[in-house]
């Protein structure tokens, strides 16, 4: 079995993909067995964690994504409120994002706080963290080394950098997750990291609906092609499909202290 790290069923389009219980058995078919479905803002909370109740398959991970505006604050009640819920085993998407909001044009402490408290909530449950980084790994890093994450790990969601960065996560206590950007032909030095990263820190994801790997790369992407990822992943490590496949769902039930 394989399962799919980080996707937003919540906003499939059906006119591409078919409804959620359609998209559930195209992945069963392609061996994903589980899902992890992730929300970026408030309002979409409920809307997630009903899938997950609704779906055996499918869990949720909650959280405000580092892009959505600095108007949008919760409180910590609100987030420990929904974040206890059983289906709910992460706290996410969360992180830094320097590329849509640049340092050098506004002050950056609304992010920063925001990161701060979603590791706070999430230390305070025992729930690990899904990040988002982009211009802005080394911030992220140093915080989450600040706020002692390493007492609940994650993810470094979606992972582009390169090794001396997946090194460092991987020292905090953090699982290095490949999208379907790991097929691509261009990423060549992310395809040696996913060679250097040791089988037992690695995890998979599509981010569904975004960034299809090959041999969809251009259409919409769904949990189903989280099997291509495990497939290069595989064929770049020179290992079996099954060893790839067993040990990322291995990690992901580790990490998030699951069993299925």
């Amino acid at each position: 079995m394989i399962v799919d790290s980080h996707c937003h069923l919540n906003i499939l389009p059906e006119d591409k993909v078919g409804n959620i219980n359609a998209v559930i058995k195209q992945a069963k078919e392609l061996d994903v067995g589980r899902i992890l479905c992730v929300a970026i803002n408030p309002a979409q909370w409920h809307e997630v964690l009903g899938l997950a109740e609704a779906h055996a398959e499918v869990f949720a991970a909650i959280g405000v994504h580092p892009c959505e505006a600095p108007e949008v604050v919760v409180s910590d009640e609100q987030l420990l409120e929904v974040a206890s819920h059983p289906k709910v085993i992460g706290i996410g998407e969360v992180g830094l994002d320097y590329f849509h909001f640049n340092p050098a044009e506004m002050d950056m402490a609304w992010q920063h706080d925001r990161f701060r408290q979603h590791i706070r909530i999430a230390k305070q449950l025992g729930k690990p963290l899904i990040i988002h980084t982009r211009n802005s790994t080394p911030d992220c890093l140093q915080i989450l080394e600040e706020e002692g994450a390493r007492d609940v790990g994650g993810i470094m969601h979606c992972f582009v950098e390169d090794l001396a960065t997946a090194e460092r996560a991987m020292d905090i206590g953090f699982y290095i997750s490949f999208s379907g950007i790991v097929t691509f032909k261009t990423a060549l030095e992310l395809k040696e990291v996913a060679k250097a990263v040791p089988l037992e820190r690695i995890l998979v994801e599509t981010d569904a609906p975004y960034l299809a790997p090959v041999p969809y790369r251009g259409k919409t992407n769904q949990p189903g092609y989280t099997r291509y990822v495990v497939e290069e992943i595989a064929r770049l490590r020179e290992l079996p499909f099954e060893t790839v496949a067993e040990a990322t769902t291995t990690n992901f039930k580790r990490l998030f202290k699951v069993d299925f």
